[in-house]
């Protein structure tokens, strides 16, 4: 089977889905980086530098890299500080809320989640509640900038 070509220069190992998927969040840090602008409200590279896992500049950088090329977020320039941008999820970033959610699921199930985070349960979602949730992301992060 002939690989399919991506935008980019690497070809696709494949056409599976799940193989696509993992082209661009089988690593440790992007799903965490989605997290913290999706549940963290961490909108600022430093901010999501101090997150608990640790991450370095550089592949921070570079996964944000990606994930704006992907078109699963965006910036901005802040109008608040003039040297930082606001990073906020796209539409594409926003309909991942239920794949956080399903793995969020599955770790309260089967993982030790530590205790500060088993305060934030977000285990067994209504298709209600998770349609409400996808609107306040929207609400939050395709709202149009707001400059003073």
């Amino acid at each position: 089977m002939q690989a399919v070509e991506k935008t980019h220069t690497e070809p696709y190992r494949s056409g599976c889905p799940v193989s696509l998927g993992l082209d661009i969040f089988g690593d440790r840090w992007t799903l965490l980086i989605v997290r913290d602008l999706m549940f963290g409200g961490k909108r600022h590279f430093r901010e999501m530098l101090a997150s608990d896992e640790h991450i370095s500049t550089n592949i921070l950088a570079d996964r944000l890299k990606m994930l704006l090329a992907e078109g699963i977020i965006s910036k901005r320039d802040d109008p608040s500080h003039q040297q930082k941008v606001v990073y906020s999820l796209t539409e594409k970033g926003i309909a991942l809320l239920p794949i956080l959610t399903a793995i969020s699921d599955w770790s309260f199930s089967y993982r030790p989640v530590g205790e500060p985070y088993v305060q934030q349960a977000r285990a067994h979602l209504s298709p209600a509640d998770l349609n409400q949730e996808m609107e306040d992301l929207r609400r939050l992060h395709l709202a149009p900038a707001v400059v003073p």
